[in-house]
């Protein structure tokens, strides 16, 4: 499809901002409103509802209703399956839609919501879906007179809690396994993008899942909080910055102490030793790294750590493919990176910009971005001779500024990538597989990439260490069971 169809489709959308709170679309209860905005234009596309604590407990109740009911968490694992099936094949039926709702949302580009909207969200329900009549529990070893049995159920009323990066790929993270597990969820979208997640909401119900056990509740801060509160929410799922993290550990102990599952954030390093080949595979990967949806991504790798002997040949090439980099409207097909989030957090990574010029480092391409421009867009900026406690070293920027650190040998490349208060992600480059497994082994971080920039996939978790996150993942069969409790019945049969 060409960019005139995207936009075709575009002008053809009606954007659903009500919540979905029990099987349908209802205004706030105190009828508060907010507008949604297309990052890229800086214009509306609709009215939120701006819900609150009130909103809270009515969703919170006809989940919980929903969930003692039994009509979704006692049933056959076959049901659940099949429904979820279904769900899958309508997202896939919907996928452009849902993309270019993304898109406009977000100021992600058109591309990569298709890979993310219409090809993972629903392989990722249909993955989980697959799961359901797979997982088992298990019969311990005892003495004869006793049968001891292993059982796993799920957890209750969950909330997901979502960033604006990666808006349905993060509520999909959180939804397809807890639904899977057979619980009643309750999606949080960020206020900065709501729309996609309100409308894959009315898909499920279509798909037959039944009223209460999805729902979407959009707003702001207060939202979240409520949520973690609440004293009938059995666990929260949370992915977002750290400091909002920490919030969610204190709600759970002035509550009800319920799970908190936390996937923060990162400023992941990508090392480059001395024998590493510097070709086209490792520039695009360094590039991707940085600069994909813009930087504003947990694991984006931002600290570049490269070994003098190779960091000229480095820099040449980095910096002539930067300067090719297509800034603009992320509805055309042929643009390479799309617009911030919104204006507030352009002048934040644009402050970040300043304070790496101000602190010493060199900047070689890119720069403070022209704050009359309609649009949100920032510029993908280079930065040379970075040193590993400047602030554009240490902070997450969540913005396209690329760091690069020097170093003389393996142990300092390590020293330099462990300096960090987050431990998400990291990038090796070296053809020495002893060293490759020596800095794998000894960097305190949930995914570590070997020759490539990768985040893994749907079979692999996705976590981190440190202030990047609790013992909770996404992603894989450890998802799965985090929205699982474990009970053990102890017979007597003597």
């Amino acid at each position: 499809m060409t960019t005139e169809n995207y936009k075709s489709i575009v002008n053809k959308l009606k954007f659903e901002g009500r919540a979905f709170i029990n099987g349908k679309y209802v205004d706030a209860i105190d009828g508060q409103k907010f507008e949604n905005i297309n990052p890229a234009t800086g214009d509306v596309l609709c009215s939120v509802a701006k819900c609150n604590h009130k909103d809270v407990d009515v969703a919170v109740k006809a989940a919980r209703k929903a969930f003692e009911s039994g009509v979704w968490s006692k049933t056959a694992p076959e049901f659940r399956k099949e429904i979820l099936l279904k769900f899958a094949e309508l997202l896939r039926k919907h996928g452009k839609e849902n993309s270019v709702i993304e898109c406009v949302d977000a100021g992600k580009l058109i591309n990569d919501c298709l890979n993310e909207v219409a090809n993972d969200t629903p392989m990722h329900f249909q993955w989980y879906a697959e799961l359901i009549d797979k997982t088992f529990g298990k019969v311990s070893a005892t003495d004869p007179s006793i049968t001891s049995l292993i059982v796993k159920e799920p957890i209750g009323v969950v909330a997901g809690v979502v960033p604006w990066n990666f808006p349905l790929m993060m509520a999909v993270w959180k939804a397809a396994p807890a639904l899977a597990a057979g619980c009643s969820v309750i999606i949080k979208p960020a206020e900065d993008t709501p729309l996609s997640a309100l409308r894959i909401a009315q898909i499920a119900k279509e798909a037959g899942i039944p009223d209460g056990v999805f729902n979407v509740v959009p707003g702001f801060g207060d939202v979240g909080e409520a949520l973690g509160r609440h004293n009938d929410v059995d666990a929260v799922s949370f992915t977002g910055s750290t400091e909002v993290g920490g919030l969610f550990m204190k709600y759970s102990g002035e509550s009800n102490l319920k799970t908190i599952g936390l996937e923060m954030g990162g400023k992941s390093p990508f090392l480059v030793l001395e024998d590493a080949k510097i070709n086209d595979t490792l520039i695009d990967n360094a590039i991707n790294s940085a600069f994909w949806n813009g930087g504003q991504n947990c694991s984006a790798n931002m600290r570049q750590i490269i070994h003098s002997k190779v960091k000229d040949e480095f820099l040449d090439k980095v910096l002539k493919k930067i300067k090719k980099i297509k800034v603009g409207d992320p509805l055309n097909t042929e643009t390479n990176m799309g617009s911030m989030i919104s204006r507030t957090h352009l002048a934040k990574v644009d402050g970040y910009i300043q304070k790496g010029i101000d602190e010493g480092a060199s900047m070689l391409h890119g720069g403070v971005s022209d704050s009359s421009q309609k649009g949100f867009f920032a510029k993908p900026t280079l930065f040379d001779n970075v040193k590993e406690n400047m602030t554009i070293a240490q902070d997450e920027i969540f913005g396209p500024v690329l760091g690069v650190l020097t170093v003389n040998n393996t142990e300092e490349a390590l020293k330099i990538a462990k300096n960090s208060k987050y431990g998400l992600h990291a990038s090796v480059f070296t053809q020495d597989i002893n060293k490759a497994f020596h800095i794998a082994k000894n960097l305190p971080c949930g995914t570590i990439s070997i020759n490539t920039f990768s985040e893994g996939d749907i079979k692999t978790p996705f976590g981190g260490y440190k202030q990047s996150g609790s013992l909770s993942r996404d992603q894989g069969t450890e998802a799965l069971n985090q929205y699982l409790q474990t009970k053990t019945i102890w017979i007597s049969h003597s």
